[in-house]
């Protein structure tokens, strides 16, 4: 009795794993064929901004890796063990690392979403609060961007979303 379960086992598991593939083959396949768009999410600080003679907007963009919570007081840990040992992990959550100070270009959609959460609303300092989430007009950014006299946009990092190579959202992300 025990020699006949081997070889009923042995065909029993080689079709097992013979239908986790296929499968596994066939739903990367079906995703790729029902969506032809391809996102990727980038986190970047905005060093221009430039309009192109068409009218386009294209973002001047130096990319890094954003990284909070535990797995931000882990990349701290292993860059900077020194301070991460007398501080105790990152300061305020998050941890920012910027390898490569390469510029890339970005064009940006017409449509873009733009999501804020601190920008000069008066020109006056005294004014400048946190307003979470604040939606505005890619042309309103592209204005406050090029302010820097009360609030430098360009200090805070950006979380961008490309769809087919095209920025269609830009959110801010405050850093205190």
């Amino acid at each position: 009795m025990l020699l006949n379960k081997p070889k009923v086992l042995l065909p029993v598991l080689v079709l097992l794993f013979l239908s986790l593939i296929t499968t596994a083959s066939t739903a990367g396949t079906t995703a790729e064929a029902q969506s032809g768009a391809q996102t990727e999410h980038l986190t970047v600080y905005i060093h221009g901004l430039q309009t192109n003679t068409d009218g386009s907007l294209k973002l001047i963009a130096d990319p890094v890796e954003w990284y909070e919570g535990a797995e931000a007081d882990r990349i701290f840990a292993e860059r900077e063990p020194e301070a991460a040992a007398e501080i105790g992990g990152a300061l305020d959550g998050y941890y920012i690392v910027n390898d490569s100070e390469t510029l890339s270009n970005y064009p940006v959609a017409a449509n873009a979403a733009v999501t804020m959460q601190i920008f000069d609303h008066t020109g006056k300092i005294e004014d400048l609060d946190i307003n979470w989430n604040e939606s505005i007009t890619l042309k309103k950014f592209t204005e406050e961007f090029a302010k820097t006299d009360v609030f430098d946009l360009s200090g805070s990092p950006y979380h961008l979303t490309i769809e087919n190579g095209v920025i269609t959202s830009i959110v801010q992300q405050y850093t205190p």
